[in-house]
């Protein structure tokens, strides 16, 4: 692995709230070592409310977020990625498009909090626990050593994570 900022891309079905928040994390912790994306295979068009309260509570941006389509991203032309990161057990389970370059990717599941039934603070309490999830995973993200990890050893990193708690 080199000096470059490394692009990842976190899938998830709707792209409207778990990948959304993983895009803004990582593009915050990631300080210009990464750049993150975050895109749908059945975009819905728009963020989740929610996720969009939870991001500035927490000191993240959220001007630039957009639901989109994964086919961006295998388009020519797109930033070629690094990683590709599943964070909804959908996405995980459905054929990706062709990733230019062979990306490293992963399986980081986390609950739904969109799919949350209840009360305003039912929901907005599902939204802050996917934020820790995510947050926790990313901040071990960056702590690994690319450098001194070979291709298997990091794919296999990156799969631990994704079973880390919050």
């Amino acid at each position: 692995m080199s000096d470059r900022a490394f692009n990842v891309l976190f899938i998830c079905t709707a792209n409207s709230a778990r990948s959304i928040m993983a895009e803004a994390i990582l593009n915050h912790l990631g300080a210009g070592r990464y750049r993150a994306y975050s895109a749908g295979s059945q975009p819905s068009g728009r963020v989740n409310p929610l996720a969009l309260e939870q991001l500035p509570r927490n000191g993240l941006a959220i001007d630039s977020l957009r639901s989109k389509n994964w086919d961006e991203f295998a388009a020519p032309g797109a930033p070629a990625m690094d990683f590709v990161l599943t964070v909804c057990d959908n996405a995980a389970g459905e054929v990706c498009p062709f990733w230019p370059g062979q990306p490293i990717s992963a399986h980081w599941g986390v609950p739904d909090p969109a799919a949350v039934q209840g009360t305003d603070a039912e929901k907005q309490h599902a939204f802050g626990e996917a934020f820790i999830a995510l947050h926790r995973r990313i901040t071990l993200f960056l702590s690994l050593p690319l450098g001194k990890l070979d291709i298997l050893s990091l794919q296999n990193e990156l799969r631990r994570i994704g079973t880390e708690q919050a």
